[in-house]
């Protein structure tokens, strides 16, 4: 049976998702975290009434030893936990594979939902470190783990992200660290990828200017732009509040001409857009980023108007080699559809943390602090093979940045497929 998936845009360097931020301590507003019964499985998730504990499988597959506590935040329920949810589901099955294993590093993973909002994320954060965190996967989206990433760096515990993307993440943080593309890289590589593919003659932007996320992606893909001599036609945007109709946007692209519509956006107002410029009899391509995974699943969306949609991605789930296609398999069982981007990035930072606590002969008893200590010096000497980026490795800076290739993605028959 084909597989239907929702991959989303990911540049050369972020392929994430921006939020908010905020702090103060406690638990969530969600609800309260529930602590780890010591005899069940090695991955929980604490947060509100409305997401239930979970376990992440059974007894073969909590650890074998003495395990390193690691911990993250995200969007369990509410509007975004499509993206929360696809990360923790990602990690929890690979700790369950590491801890399968049996070997010398073994994992309990824990993620506490922080709503996609930035105060209630360091509530998340700080239920995570009261339960002996000591290392971290962050936040899911950016504004939230802007926030979070502060109290890491200040708590000097080592956190890599599977999809924050924004540089306020890792900017000045010598302890944090991304696996997605950030979003400057994201919007110059799409203005790239649209010249070099001649994609459109007269391209429209349409972007959120209340969101860091829209806005990052936004301004490189501008400046790339005017690089490249792309003709820029057409330039509005929208806000919370204000993100139901886009007449106006859409006239202002239809009438200025343009054959190509750039959405440096999540896929909720995407949607939208795709749906009434349809409507109008308005019919562009369209280029989107990674935020638009989900869009496929979204309920209620007619998935015929995402046909054609364009975007660049760091994961095909469609791939067929061995590790994509067990991940896949595994994923489908489990959770019962295809893992996103969001949920690959999880996986690869899981397995991208094992590796590098073993190059730096880490060891369970070790505390937070000395663990950051060694995973800083360490992680920007390995280069990591996993599920995405174009299987040339992925490296790190010692900022903080990573360093791997997308690939181009268009929507056919309600899957993603790669582009030449």
């Amino acid at each position: 049976m084909k597989k239907f998936r929702i991959l989303s845009l990911a540049m050369a360097a972020a392929l994430c998702f921006a939020l908010a931020a905020g702090c103060s301590g406690g638990n969530s507003g969600s609800g309260t975290a529930t602590t780890p019964d010591p005899a069940a499985p090695e991955t929980t998730t604490g947060g509100s009434d409305a997401a239930p504990e979970t376990s992440a499988g059974g007894s073969d597959t909590a650890p074998t030893g003495a395990a390193f506590k690691l911990g993250g935040t995200g969007p369990l329920t509410g509007a975004a936990s499509i993206y929360g949810l696809a990360a923790q589901h990602g990690a929890e099955i690979a700790v369950e594979e590491i801890n399968a294993e049996g070997g010398a590093i073994q994992f309990e993973l824990r993620y506490e939902d922080d709503v996609h909002d930035a105060e209630k994320a360091v509530n998340a954060y700080n239920t995570l470190k009261d339960w002996g965190m000591q290392i971290s996967l962050g936040s899911v989206t950016t504004k939230p783990c802007e926030a979070t990433s502060t109290e890491t760096y200040s708590d000097r515990i080592f956190a890599l992200t599977p999809s924050a993307s924004s540089k306020a993440v890792i900017e000045g943080k010598d302890n944090q660290y991304q696996m997605c593309f950030m979003d400057p890289n994201q919007g110059s590589a799409s203005a790239q990828y649209i010249s070099e593919k001649k994609l459109g003659t007269k391209i429209a932007i349409i972007w959120k200017n209340d969101d860091v996320y829209s806005k990052g992606i936004y301004q490189t893909f501008t400046e790339k732009a005017k690089e490249l001599k792309l003709d820029i036609v057409s330039e509005t945007t929208f806000a919370d509040g204000n993100d139901t109709d886009f007449s106006v946007q859409i006239t202002d692209a239809k009438d200025k001409g343009a054959d190509l519509i750039f959405l440096p956006m999540y896929y909720q107002p995407a949607s939208l857009i795709l749906a009434q410029a349809s409507s109008m009899g308005y019919e562009p391509k369209f280029f989107g980023v990674d935020g638009m995974d989900g869009i496929l699943t979204l309920e209620g969306f007619d998935t015929s108007l995402a046909e054609g949609v364009m975007l660049l991605t760091p994961f095909n789930a469609d791939a067929t080699d061995d590790a994509t296609v067990s991940f896949v398999t595994k994923y489908q069982e489990k959770y019962g559809e295809v893992p996103n981007q969001f949920a690959a990035d999880a996986y690869d930072c899981v397995y991208a943390l094992k590796q590098a606590l073993e190059a730096a002969g880490c060891t369970p008893d070790m505390d937070a602090a000395a663990l950051c200590e060694k995973l800083v010096e360490t992680v920007p000497t390995i280069t990591f093979n996993g599920l995405t980026g174009d299987g040339a490795g992925i490296t790190w800076d010692s900022t903080g940045a990573v360093s791997k290739s997308p690939k181009g993605m268009v929507i056919q028959n309600g899957a993603y497929v790669g582009m030449e």
